[in-house]
C-alpha cells in the first residue's frame, strides 16, 4: 500500500509539473586521460554514439531540473609503430548514464531559447569490446574480447582496457539551443573516477579518467515550452 501511494504521489508530480521529455541521439567523441595531470591525446579519441529519454522539469520560468537514461558509448584507442612492428587497441565500452543537470534558459523569443546545463552523473558499465591487433617482426595477431567490469578498483593497467571499473561518475557541462520542435546540444562529460589503473587511490592522479564530448539533438514527445 505504502508503495502504491508512493508511485501515485510521484505520477501526481511529474503530471502537474510543467515538463518536457523528449528522445535524445548523437554522436559522442571519446578519450581517456593519459597523464597524471589529466591530458588526453587527440589520436587517442574514439568516434562512438548517444541515445536516450530525458526529461526537464520547471523550477521556474527560466530554470528546470534535466534528468533520464542514455546509453552513453566511451572509449579509446592506442596505435604505435608501423610497418611490420606495429600495435593497435581500440575498447569501446557502452555506459547507461544518468545525468542530473541544472539547466539555465535564457529566451530568445517564444518558443525557442538558448539554454546552459550543468550537473553530476553517475553511470554503470553494461557491455562492450577490447580490441586489439597488430604485427611483431612481422609476424600478425590480433584478439577481441568482451570487457571484464569489476566493482573493485582494476589494478591492471593494459592498454587494452580489457578490465574496467563497473562504475563510473563525474560532470556533465554544456548547452544548446531549444528551438520548441528540436534541441541542438553540446555536452562535456569530466570523468572523476579512474575506470583502470595500477593505483586503487582514486585521487592520487588525474590518470585514466573519461572525457568525452557529445554532440545530440534532442526532439520532444511530450510537453513544452
Amino acid at each position: 500500500m505504502k508503495k502504491l501511494l508512493a508511485v501515485a504521489l510521484c505520477a501526481g508530480i511529474f503530471t502537474t509539473a510543467k515538463s518536457q521529455i523528449y528522445v535524445q541521439g548523437g554522436v559522442n567523441l571519446a578519450n581517456i586521460t593519459k597523464t597524471k595531470s589529466g591530458d588526453t591525446q587527440k589520436e587517442n579519441m574514439l568516434t562512438s554514439f548517444n541515445a536516450g529519454v530525458l526529461g526537464r522539469f520547471n523550477l521556474s520560468e527560466i530554470i528546470d531540473i534535466e534528468t533520464g537514461l542514455l546509453v552513453d558509448g566511451r572509449g579509446s584507442k592506442v596505435e604505435s609503430g608501423s610497418g611490420d612492428n606495429y600495435y593497435k587497441a581500440t575498447f569501446n565500452p557502452l555506459y547507461l548514464e544518468v545525468p542530473a543537470n541544472l539547466v539555465v534558459r535564457f529566451p530568445v523569443e517564444k518558443h525557442t531559447n538558448i539554454f546552459l546545463n550543468a550537473g553530476p552523473y553517475v553511470a554503470m558499465g553494461i557491455a562492450g569490446k577490447s580490441k586489439v591487433e597488430g604485427k611483431l617482426a612481422g609476424v600478425s595477431f590480433n584478439s577481441s574480447e568482451n570487457i571484464k567490469w569489476t566493482s573493485t578498483d582494476p589494478t591492471s593497467n593494459d592498454q587494452a582496457y580489457s578490465q574496467q571499473k563497473r562504475f563510473d561518475y563525474g560532470l556533465n557541462f554544456g548547452g544548446g539551443v531549444d528551438l520548441g520542435t528540436v534541441l541542438l546540444k553540446a555536452n562535456y562529460g569530466l570523468g572523476l573516477a579512474k575506470i583502470n589503473s595500477t593505483q586503487t587511490n582514486n585521487s592520487a592522479d588525474a590518470k585514466n579518467k573519461y572525457r568525452t564530448v557529445s554532440i545530440s539533438i534532442g526532439i520532444p514527445i511530450t510537453g513544452s515550452k
